[in-house]
């Protein structure tokens, strides 16, 4: 009898003790089930910047950009962005390589040299066709005319002058530019309208150095010069064999009123100094007698245009005073000592070519 006894006993505590083990295993569950909802729920309030990360767990991304391109998505979705990142990990190795080349223009010093292209032109383009047959002939000289509707016809006769070695550039002022069709040329010319701006406005914001740079001289020209006299492949000629930097045709001698050092002379190709009226020259060696060009009928040589470039400010729009300082951009590279004194007026100075 005792035996059925001691059985019974044992099968109870072995029952009870399984019944605990279930109980405390679903509360458990329960509880994890809980604790894994609150935290799925506040995961995407958690800064991942704010949270010191180990190197060797994840990789070297910017978490910033995760955050707040994933902050509405789901924590599985998270997930998997972050195995995408870790698995392109080792592909992020071979692209480690920076360039940086310290002589290329500013900005571009993370490109290689071979795909800069630093300079440009105004030469048109066709919309289509091999580039190589879009110019049969490059001009060599740029000439700028800043225009009113009112003087076509003098800009008309002055451009009937010119050869296609020209890129002709009008910058009109007055806003007006359909009336320039009847010219066959106008359909070739560059036409750059805003209105109320002088020359050297426009010449500042359109003609930068790296623009310029395919023309060997650029002419940068007022709208009412009489062209009468003038061939530009003849003055091209004389600008070549004296080596001028900066110069300008010779006015007419029955001009108005001028200065003595811009009046056109017959016993000379190119005059360098004058002499001006008592007490108008401090010293005969510096302008106006002496280095001097008006401003409004300059040539310059591409390398004396980059430096006049940067020295034209961007609230000089008249021009006053910039015939005085245009030597300033010759006399480092070109000068002579006479006396002590550095004579500057060999390499800027006025043709004498009319041009009334």
């Amino acid at each position: 009898m005792g035996t059925p006894m001691r059985r019974s006993s044992n099968t109870n505590i072995w029952y009870t003790r399984r019944t605990n083990e279930t109980m405390r295993l679903i509360i458990t569950t329960f509880v994890g089930i809980i604790f894994g909802f609150f935290l799925g729920v506040s995961f995407p309030s958690l800064s991942l910047t704010k949270v010191n990360l180990s190197s060797n767990i994840f990789p070297s991304v910017d978490l910033t950009y995760i955050e707040d391109k994933y902050s509405g998505l789901s924590t599985q979705a998270l997930l998997n962005v972050w195995s995408a990142l870790k698995g392109r990990r080792g592909s992020h190795k071979f692209n480690n390589t920076k360039i940086w080349i310290p002589t290329n223009p500013r900005g571009a010093e993370r490109l290689p040299p071979g795909v800069i292209a630093a300079e440009s032109d105004l030469y048109s383009r066709r919309l289509w066709g091999l580039p190589g047959e879009d110019l049969i002939i490059k001009p060599r000289y740029l000439i700028t005319f800043t225009v009113g509707i009112e003087q076509k016809n003098n800009i008309d006769a002055a451009v009937k002058k010119l050869t296609e070695n020209f890129t002709i550039l009008l910058f009109h002022y007055d806003g007006r530019t359909s009336e320039w069709d009847e010219f066959e040329w106008s359909k070739r010319a560059i036409h750059v309208s805003v209105l109320k701006q002088t020359k050297w406005w426009y010449a500042k914001r359109f003609l930068h150095p790296d623009i310029v740079a395919p023309y060997d001289y650029i002419f940068i020209w007022d709208e009412d010069l009489g062209v009468e006299n003038f061939d530009p492949e003849e003055y091209i000629k004389l600008v070549k064999k004296h080596g001028l930097d900066i110069s300008q045709p010779g006015l007419s001698p029955d001009s108005g009123m001028t200065w003595q050092m811009t009046r056109r002379r017959d016993d000379t190709e190119v005059h360098k100094d004058t002499e001006e009226r008592p007490g108008w020259c401090s010293d005969p060696h510096l302008p106006p007698c002496a280095a001097f060009v008006e401003i409004m009928a300059p040539v310059f040589s591409r390398d004396a245009w980059r430096c006049v470039w940067h020295m034209i400010q961007n609230d000089l729009v008249h021009g006053w005073g910039l015939d005085f300082a245009l030597r300033k951009c010759v006399e480092v590279r070109h000068h002579l000592h006479r006396k002590s004194a550095v004579f500057f007026s060999l390499l800027i100075t006025s043709l004498d070519t009319a041009c009334s």
